[in-house]
């Protein structure tokens, strides 16, 4: 049995704290977010963010950063990508020492960096592992079988989660590519994105099996160029991960897209929501990287100008569909 932190208290993170509760660990569950927190440790259910589902015994809800810390052998973040380095700073701060996992998937704008470099900048620690992978809450907190990956450069913490996390409904596999396996993570979500834009324009099974093969492309240029193998985008945190979030009806990115495509406006979309679509601020970040990289994402590049310059999504389509002709690579 370990002792295990769960920072952060939304759907992955609650789901996350329930998984390794029930494989026998001892888990703390903290959020910045105490109300939420109260409401929780008194229901014993995350009713905001996963209904019906009850927080098993081993999962003790910790409103105090410092307790839920303390003595942890393994502290995971599932905050919001935005909010990665100012917990972590906390963290840091406290002296609590334990092997940090990154939950959270996207890029940090600003710095633009992957979210494990952002925890190694804040905490001091070279070696962060990244938890990724397809992996809707809904389903995971259910015992729907899924697969994760834990990508670390220090194979001996990749297989310390991979054996922390793995149970018969959620198998983990280890990969020593950091970079690709987080930037595919990461980007999938702005492709889930534009796949959502297509729903919300009608349009069909063509239109979204070419968009999702051309954004497993853009994805692995940029993640390549960022040092990622090409291989890797077309395992778990690549392809895997894409297909899940663009065909979902639990993702929240291809519910944005679904709304932007259908003529609202991104303040509308989000303005409804209760979970992060961590596409959105990906995407920007994302299209300020290809550029200063010299690295072509023409997706990315259309899904910023639909929800952050109120470009027409079919305008957006039609650029898309009428760029320069050129050979599939």
């Amino acid at each position: 049995m370990s002792i295990v932190a769960v920072l952060g208290a939304g759907s992955w993170g609650t789901t996350l704290a329930l998984v390794l509760a029930n494989a026998g660990h001892d888990v703390r569950l903290w959020s910045n977010d105490r109300p939420q927190l109260a409401e929780l440790d008194h229901l014993r259910e995350n009713r905001k963010f996963l209904s019906g589902i009850p927080l098993p015994v081993g999962v003790k809800v910790e409103p105090e950063l410092e307790k839920a810390v303390e003595g942890a052998g393994f502290h995971f973040y599932v905050v919001p990508a935005q909010v990665v380095r100012d917990v972590a700073g906390q963290v840091a701060a406290i002296g609590a020492k334990g092997v940090p996992v990154c939950a959270s998937k996207g890029l940090e704008l600003g710095t633009l960096e992957r979210m494990s470099r952002v925890l190694e900048q804040a905490l001091g620690d070279p070696a962060a592992v990244t938890l990724t992978g397809p992996s809707h809450a809904e389903e995971v907190a259910v015992g729907i079988p899924t697969s994760l990956v834990a990508a670390c450069a220090d194979d001996a913490r990749a297989k310390a989660v991979q054996v922390l996390c793995s149970t018969p409904r959620l198998r983990v596999y280890t990969n020593d590519d950091v970079v690709g396996c987080e930037y595919g993570g990461a980007l999938k979500n702005v492709i889930a994105i534009a796949a959502g834009v297509c729903d919300g324009l009608g349009y069909g099974d063509n239109t979204k099996g070419a968009l999702l093969t051309r954004g497993l492309a853009e994805i692995s240029r940029l993640g390549v160029v960022m040092g990622g193998r090409r291989e890797t985008f077309f395992g778990l945190t690549g392809m895997g991960d894409l297909i899940t979030t663009a065909m979902s009806r639990h993702s929240r990115n291809r519910h944005v897209g679904e709304r932007l495509g259908r003529g609202e406006t991104l303040e509308q979309v989000l303005g409804g929501m209760v979970m992060v679509a961590e596409g959105v601020t990906t995407a920007r970040a994302a299209r300020d990287l290809g550029r200063a990289e010299g690295v072509e994402l023409p997706i990315t590049e259309q899904v910023c100008a639909i929800a952050l310059e109120g470009r027409s999504p079919r305008d957006a389509m039609q650029t898309l569909m009428t760029r320069d002709l050129k050979p599939e690579r």
